[in-house]
């Protein structure tokens, strides 16, 4: 096994000196961990918050799962690594597709160069979207919550997660998918010592809760003590977001919603332009596939600036601008985004057609993400860092970064 450096998208890693967690909390506004930690609900937090290391971190725009999860285990942003949303627009292939495969990754990852200089890996998700992306190159464990009942030797690094675990396999929406992601963290390091684990959680929870509620209390309060369980098995410990989370209503409860394809078929004509919503994932029950974040796809004969500028008059607009600016502004791939980029404000989120989104599934208001207003995160450590990342600006994915480089 090598005890030296690795090097990962032109940033090095130093081999950690105790194991290291890195845990994602999908959804994390950092009110939740305040709000949690103030109502007693978090002590483990609370003292991570007065004698580790705190800070707030911006999270990758578009401020959804994917592009977040890649850009964290990559330590780059996704003009690098490629993923640019849960969903997008595959031109090659004329097809809106799911972005799962890892045929779309461009970069590898911190998780795959341990493994591949003999470190021990292991990756445990809460939905099966993220974990062949997550685990692509890696050598080690790897499943997820979602099918913790299929797992095997040959493809995910350990038979019968269900046994190892010692929990039910929990439904995809639950807050007990997230819990069976931190308690098989706990396994592995009880049981094989991981150098390296990352462990990815699902927002059900904070789609539906505001902080300090008591429900979001509850699951902080879960999350605290799997975390101070890691922390006594004596590993380094590291937790940040992949995105924060807003109400998404009027004053009323109501959805603010503007249906941007009804808009564009008004103005050009009916499925002339194509507008592609990245959040869009099979788990559309607690948010239908409504985010703050779209991309347009226009036809030959419009002027994307002409499009941005009345975008940009519709009401809820918070930023619209055309691919070069948007790609430069926020690293994204040119290639994979629409000809214009439009982000909603902080309580609006953005739709396609009316027709096409079906909200009988909430049963609380509308809460989602995706825009600028969800780019802050925390990112918290047991161990007090020094310099580097954390003297200035830092970002989610400088989270390897201060956990390897800057502990003291």
């Amino acid at each position: 096994m090598s005890s030296g450096p690795v090097e990962v998208n032109g940033r090095r890693y130093r081999w950690p000196d105790r194991p290291l967690v890195v845990v994602c909390v999908d959804g994390c506004e950092p009110d939740y961990v305040t709000e949690a930690v103030a109502a007693g609900a978090a002590p483990f937090l609370g003292e991570v918050l007065t004698g580790g290391s705190a800070q707030v971190a911006d999270a990758v725009v578009p401020t959804f799962t994917n592009p977040n999860n890649l850009s964290i285990v990559t330590g780059a942003p996704p003009a690098v690594h490629g993923i640019c949303g849960n969903y997008f627009y595959d031109r090659e292939a004329d097809a809106e597709v799911m972005m799962n495969d890892p045929r779309y990754l461009r970069a590898g990852s911190i998780l795959a160069a341990v493994a591949a200089t003999g470190g021990t890996v292991a990756v445990v998700t809460a939905k099966d979207k993220l974990r062949r992306l997550l685990g692509h190159g890696v050598r080690g464990i790897c499943f997820s919550s979602e099918k913790a009942d299929a797992t095997t030797e040959t493809e995910h690094g350990l038979a019968d997660a269900l046994a190892f675990v010692g929990q039910p396999l929990p439904s995809v929406y639950s807050a007990e998918l997230s819990e069976f992601v931190l308690a098989a963290g706990v396994r592995l390091m009880e049981t094989f010592r991981p150098d390296v684990t990352y462990l990815s959680t699902t927002d059900y929870v904070q789609h539906k809760h505001a902080p300090g509620t008591p429900e979001a209390n509850v699951f902080y309060g879960m999350l605290d003590r799997y975390l101070a369980k890691l922390d006594g098995l004596g590993a380094t410990v590291a937790v940040t977001g992949d995105h924060g989370m807003n109400a998404k209503t009027d004053g009323a409860g109501a959805p603010r919603i503007v249906y941007l394809q009804d808009v564009l078929d008004g103005w050009l004509g009916a499925g002339r332009a194509r507008v592609i919503l990245p959040i869009t994932d099979p788990y559309v029950v607690h948010h239908g596939a409504l985010g703050s974040f779209a991309t347009v796809y226009l036809p030959a004969d419009a002027d994307p600036e002409v499009a941005v500028a009345r975008l940009a008059g519709l009401p809820g607009m918070e930023c619209v601008l055309a691919r070069p600016a948007a790609c430069a502004r926020f690293e994204l791939p040119p290639d994979r985004m629409g000809d214009v980029v439009a982000i909603g404000e902080r309580r609006v989120v953005i739709g396609t057609s009316a027709a096409r989104h079906d909200l009988s599934g909430l049963d609380v208001p509308l809460r989602s993400h995706g825009g600028l207003t969800e780019q802050r995160v925390p990112l918290l450590l047991n161990r007090r860092t020094r310099g580097g990342a954390g003297a200035a600006a830092v970002r989610n994915f400088d989270v390897f970064d201060l956990a390897l480089n800057r502990v003291g």
